[in-house]
């Protein structure tokens, strides 16, 4: 029977693992394609909807039995919150692909979005800063 709860589909050949926890989830290459940044967009989608399928089962599981782990519900919620904000950048270097250019952070290899003052994932400084010089 299929209906709005099923599990969503697994693509072929994926095992489901995902990278650790801290690590940098893009190549720290500057010249990632417009076809590499699109398959990560669409890895973390697939990624971010597995998640949100097993943070709703783990929580619907934990009502029934009338037992609930926060500190459980906090770390799977955070987990899916670092997948969310790395498919919303993923997501603004393809809408700015045409018109700016994207690198990576040096410092963690996370991508970011022409204009970018900070790293979204570990806060380093991307832009160096200048004060106006008296002439």
């Amino acid at each position: 029977m299929s209906g709005r709860f099923d599990r969503p589909a697994v693509p072929a050949g994926s095992n489901g693992a995902t990278p650790a926890a801290g690590t940098p989830r893009l190549a720290t290459s500057e010249d990632l394609t417009p076809e590499e940044v699109r398959a990560r967009r669409d890895v973390l989608a697939r990624e971010l909807a597995e998640r949100q399928w097993d943070l709703g089962g783990l929580t619907y599981e934990m009502a029934i039995r009338d037992h609930f782990r926060l500190d459980v519900l906090v770390q799977k919620a955070g987990e899916l919150q670092e997948i969310d904000a790395e498919l919303g950048e993923v997501e603004r270097i393809l809408a700015l692909e045409e018109s700016a250019a994207s690198g990576m952070c040096s410092a963690c290899g996370a991508p970011h979005s022409r204009g970018a003052v900070f790293c979204w994932q570990c806060g380093a400084q991307l832009m160096p800063r200048t004060t106006p010089g008296l002439t």
